[in-house]
Order: structure tokens, then C-alpha cells, then sequence
């Protein structure tokens, strides 16, 4: 038996290189499902290495839309307010993403 959908996505987090951080963010489009979108917001949260957090923040100010918002989330559960509020005022992210809590 295979892992499953959500145990892959945080593999991927967990390794944090660039490629595997690419491989998840792939996924996040307009055609992933809920429970996609679940499973990838939770497994972002393992990203830990120095590589992993570069390579998400490379995302908040170069990716999709929605690349960006996951993003966001991401740091600010880890209190990155000040790398949040950047985006912010390049015009990256909305109010409500911004500030939201």
C-alpha cells in the first residue's frame, strides 16, 4: 500500500529542498480539490530548512496568487510579520490576507 496524498505533501515539506517545495506548490491551482487544498495548507507547516523557508519565501514574492496566500499563512503562523507586511506593500497580498489572523 502506498502512502497517502497528505503523507507525500509532507515528505516533500519535511525534505525542504527547492524541488520538493516546487512539487507542492504545483499543486496549488484552481483545479486542486478541498481536501487538497487541506492537506497541502498542513503539510507546508513542516517546511523547516534554511532552503525550505528561502524557497517559501521566494513564493510569497515571486509565485501565483494563490501561491502567495499560502505562503502568507505560512509565515504567519510562524510570526514573519515583517516579511508579510513586505509583500504587503509591494502590492503582493491583500489587507485581508495580510493582516488577517
Amino acid at each position: 500500500m502506498g502512502k497517502s496524498i497528505l503523507q507525500q505533501y509532507i515528505d516533500l515539506a519535511k525534505e525542504g529542498t527547492e524541488r520538493a517545495i516546487g512539487e507542492i506548490m504545483e499543486h496549488l491551482n484552481g483545479s486542486m480539490t478541498l481536501a487538497e487544498s487541506k492537506f497541502i495548507d498542513f503539510a507546508l507547516g513542516h517546511v523547516e530548512s534554511g532552503e525550505g523557508l528561502r524557497t517559501m519565501e521566494h513564493y510569497l514574492f515571486h509565485g501565483s496568487q494563490i501561491q502567495r496566500n499560502y505562503c502568507t499563512l505560512y509565515f504567519a503562523r510562524r510570526g514573519e510579520y515583517l516579511l508579510i507586511r513586505k509583500a504587503y506593500d509591494e502590492g503582493l497580498i491583500d489587507a485581508r490576507q495580510a493582516f488577517s489572523r
